[in-house]
Parts: structure tokens; sequence; C-alpha cells
């Protein structure tokens, strides 16, 4: 299976975007072909729909990689109770032939305790483009963060970092279960 994450950060070094890559971590350790999208290294012009911008080299590479995808996590961090205005312009860019009838997952960092709103917002708009939410979403906040900051070397230890992980690698698991499902069926009945 290929499996596309799309990190919504504006921020080098963003812990939502580090999130991202811990899932590529974990997605290939299950062996399946995973990639992630970086809107910070990768920026898509603000979406235009007056304006023809489909020679935009940044853009074009999202739609292939979109469109080749079996299954989406998409990756934010919170900002003011949503999701942030990189990710919002990238998802505008895109269409129902990218996201309909595939799994999407939901993960989110936020300063505060954890980014429920962002989440929420997320799986309306997966609804709306006929993406497939999964029944869990991941959502780090406050020391659950430490793990993703750029400063983590892997040798500090905090209360709960085992915790994270353990719950992250176990919605990935859950995850991967259902895009498994759904690409199979959609493979079998020609879609």
């Amino acid at each position: 299976m290929k499996i596309i994450i799309l990190a919504g950060s504006n921020r080098k070094n963003a812990t939502s975007t580090r999130l991202g890559e811990y899932a590529v971590e974990v997605i290939r350790s299950q062996g399946h072909e995973a990639s992630l999208f970086d809107l910070y290294q990768t920026p898509v012009p603000f979406y235009a729909p007056d304006e023809k911008q489909a020679d935009d080299h940044n853009l074009a590479e999202l739609n292939s990689r979109m469109l080749a995808a079996d299954a989406i996590i998409l990756s934010t961090p919170e900002y003011h109770g949503s999701i942030s205005g990189v990710l919002k312009n990238a998802l505008d860019h895109l269409s129902q032939a990218h996201f309909s009838g595939k799994p999407v997952l939901s993960i989110s960092s936020a300063g505060g305790a954890v980014g429920v709103s962002s989440l929420l917002q997320l799986q309306a708009i997966v609804r709306n483009l006929h993406g497939i939410n999964a029944q869990e979403w991941i959502s780090i906040g406050g020391a659950q963060r430490r793990r993703f900051e750029a400063t983590f070397d892997g040798y500090e230890e905090y209360e709960g970092s085992q915790d994270i992980e353990d719950r992250i690698q176990r919605v990935i698991g859950s995850f991967l279960n259902l895009a498994q499902t759904l690409t199979s069926a959609r493979k079998s009945s020609g879609s």
C-alpha cells in the first residue's frame, strides 16, 4: 500500500511534521510504502480558482502523489482552535478525485492539552471530499509534544514517553488495517 502523509505546518521542525515523520517510520516498519509531503519544504501557491496554477511544480507533485496514494494521513498543528492555513490551502487545491473512497487518518499537535478542534475540522473536510475517516485520531499536546520536538535526542525520558509512542503505534496499526481492507475492496471492484 502507498500512504502519503501531508504535513501542514509552515514552521521548520514543527512537532506536527515530526509526528508525521514518525508515522512514516511506523508504516514502513509494517512493510508499507509511506512518504511525507512537507508543506514547509514544498509550499504550494495560494489557492486562486480564477488563476491557472497547474504549471506550479510543487502543486503538480502534490496532485500526483495524492492521486497515487491508497491512504492518506493529514497532520496539522492546531492554531487558535483550527487547522493551519497552510494545510487548508493545500486541501483547497485538492478534490474528491484525491480522496474518494480512501481512508484518512487525522493527526494534530497542540500547544495546550490536545488539538481536538482541528481534528473535527479535518474530519468534516474529509467527509466533504468523500474520504473515509479513520475511527480514531491522534492528538498530542503539552508534555506529549516533547518526544517530537527538534531537540529530542531519543535518550531523554519523560513521564508518558512510551505511552504516547504505544498509542500512536496502536492507532496507526488500526488505520493500516482499515486501509488494507478498503484498498483490497477498491481494487477488487476495479475502482
